[in-house]
């Protein structure tokens, strides 16, 4: 007789978890931020992580997502900026000859994008195409220094 009724109460209070997860404030908001996080979108996400958290601080849904979000966007954040400073250095790159002003802006700039990559970390559930295309502007960089540093 006890052992019909002990899966009973376990289904009881998966039944009452799953209720207080749907009906949450907290875990509603999060379960929001996670699809806008899985659609790349980490700025809404941060948001709305953000919102679950202030609503609930034990919520680690939120927590989760509230980190992952700031992950991600700091990729992205490093991405833009690796993509306007190449294309400025392309744009250098066009002329015949570079000025020491110009070999020294370049090996700032290099310098600059190669410490901030060192500074960032991934976790599991970083989208891959974030890390990879941070990791090819990285090697870029490191080509492009070396190469510059050779010459002056």
């Amino acid at each position: 007789m006890q052992i019909k009724i002990i899966p009973l109460v376990a289904l009881f209070i998966v039944l009452i978890m799953s209720l207080y997860v749907i009906f949450n404030p907290s875990y509603q908001k999060s379960i929001e931020a996670k699809y806008y996080y899985e659609t790349g979108d980490y700025k809404e996400a941060l948001t709305l992580a953000n919102e679950a958290f202030n609503l609930d601080i034990y919520n680690r849904m939120a927590s989760t997502i509230k980190a992952q979000s700031l992950i991600a966007l700091n990729y992205r954040s490093y991405n833009n900026d690796a993509k306007n400073y190449m294309a400025q250095l392309n744009a250098l790159a066009k002329h015949q000859t570079l000025s020491d002003a110009d070999k020294a802006k370049i090996k700032l700039i290099c310098e600059i994008m190669i410490a901030r990559y060192k500074k960032l970390s991934s976790s599991i559930v970083t989208e891959k195409k974030l890390i990879q295309e941070s990791a090819n502007y990285y090697k870029n960089f490191e080509k492009l220094l070396e190469k510059v540093t050779s010459e002056i």
